[in-house]
């Protein structure tokens, strides 16, 4: 009877653990995204700074422990386009960092996200390994099955050298804003 119990009791929190949103940074990443054909509007928190090509807001979506999340707003081609960064870990040991990025990347891979109006999608990315001699690595993840409506949604997972050490960046934002942003920047 005992054994029955404890695998009952194993099977039961195994089924808890594996939930569609089963930590905090995939709830966060859940509704920035469901914000995404918004242009933020709904996580656009107050006026933190501006210059010339863009304007930063306080995110009113927070991935918990991140040290900074900010909605950047630009002005392109006389029309608004936003993204949404989480500064979500930094230090000057490499291999804290590097830890901390296969942790993260292993809690969004394969994230299931539903939108009202769209049919359920799946964040899925190929791990890319950092190397300490490499400034900066990138994981794009994409969208599966990918929706006509959501083609220019880009989900990225970065671990930066930075003045400040090693830093871990979650971006969502529009591909094509940011595309046509850098070249008005050149």
């Amino acid at each position: 009877m005992k054994t029955v119990l404890i695998i009952c009791l194993f099977a039961t929190s195994a089924a808890n653990a594996q939930g569609v949103f089963s930590n905090k940074t995939n709830t966060a990443l859940q509704r920035v995204i469901e914000d995404y054909p918004n242009n933020f509007r709904n996580i656009k928190g107050d006026r933190i700074a501006a210059n010339q090509q863009s304007i930063d807001y306080h995110s009113k979506i927070n991935v918990p422990g991140a040290s900074a999340t900010v909605v950047t707003g630009y002005m392109i081609n006389k029309a608004e386009s936003y993204s949404w960064k989480s500064d979500l870990f930094t230090s000057t040991s490499f291999q804290d960092s590097e830890q901390r990025f296969k942790e993260v990347y292993n809690n969004i891979k394969n994230t299931i996200i539903k939108m009202d109006g769209y049919p359920a999608f799946i964040l899925n990315g190929n791990y890319e390994y950092p190397a300490q001699e490499k400034k900066a690595t990138t994981i794009a993840f994409q969208l599966l099955p990918a929706s006509p409506n959501l083609q220019q949604l880009k989900v990225e997972l970065s671990l930066i050298d930075s003045d400040q050490g090693w830093k871990i960046i979650l971006n969502v934002y529009d591909k094509e804003s940011s595309v046509s942003a850098v070249a008005q920047l050149n």
